[in-house]
């Protein structure tokens, strides 16, 4: 989210005991699955600890884990904010799903439901299916970005905090968003078991979007061909304007104020 191109990451896969890696099936899927991700970021896999953590694992558990290294090169890459205007566009990110946020949620609905996780979604497929779908990695898309001349002035994750997080720049501004993508069947689930109202749900959960580019107007066209390149789907969504530090979310008649931001 600072502008820095990932290079190397370790990995950390912390058990109770050794007999975890015996299951060879399991073991390869892990070693695939994380290689697969180092590829799609473009980052080395450098190494990293396998750890036996007895009585403090539960056995059969693994505690996944990683610590990356980035570079930002050229500098004028950072972006911590502090060159975002009145005026910029805001271009979402589609999510791939659920993403890594709102899971304890996700586990209380499915210990109530008759079918737990197999329980069938409106597309078919099972609600522990969609759980389980891998989030959407976005780094390729953001060095395509900058490579390509847009003049990206800030980035955000659309995570634990949802929609909230569009405003965690510190400059004061009011981000005003017009145009909202259709969430994933998994939310409108969830919503429906839990009973949350939209204003908990886009102030918890990604609802579709899982990354906030903001960038001048005049280099969204661009962006969003990228990004499609990239099989993802964008939205232009919004804009950022003066006013008191606030996420306005038109369609759903929300509004999050600066002090929302703050762990609840």
């Amino acid at each position: 989210m600072v502008g820095a191109e990932p290079l190397v990451v370790n990995a950390y896969f912390g058990v109770e005991n050794y007999d975890w890696f015996l299951d060879k099936k399991r073991s390869l899927d892990l070693i695939n699955g994380w290689a697969k991700a180092c590829n799609i970021a473009g980052i080395t896999w450098g190494g990293g600890e396998t750890a036996a953590l007895r009585t403090i694992i539960e056995p059969g558990a693994i505690d996944l884990a990683g610590a990356a290294i980035g570079i930002i090169k050229p500098k004028e890459r950072l972006t911590l904010g502090n060159k975002l205007k009145s005026g910029d566009a805001i271009l979402l990110i589609e999510s791939s799903g659920i993403h890594t946020n709102g899971i304890s949620l996700a586990r209380t609905i499915a210990s109530c439901l008759p079918d737990g996780y197999a329980t069938p979604l409106s597309d078919g497929k099972s609600y522990g299916e969609s759980l389980l779908a891998p989030t959407h990695i976005y780094a390729g898309l953001i060095k395509d970005l900058f490579e390509a001349g847009i003049d990206v002035h800030y980035m955000v994750n659309i995570t634990g905090h949802g929609w909230r997080k569009l405003m965690r720049a510190n400059k004061v501004f009011s981000y005003i968003i017009e145009n909202i993508p259709e969430p994933q069947p998994i939310f409108k689930f969830i919503q429906e078991h839990s009973r949350n109202d939209d204003q908990e749900m886009y102030g918890n959960f990604n609802m579709g979007a899982g990354f906030a580019i903001f960038m001048p107007e005049n280099d969204i066209k661009l962006a969003s061909q990228i990004t499609g390149k990239h099989g993802l789907r964008s939205w232009n969504a919004g804009y950022v304007d003066k006013g008191v530090k606030q996420v306005i979310i038109k369609p759903k008649k929300i509004i999050f104020k600066s002090e929302a931001l703050k762990i609840r």
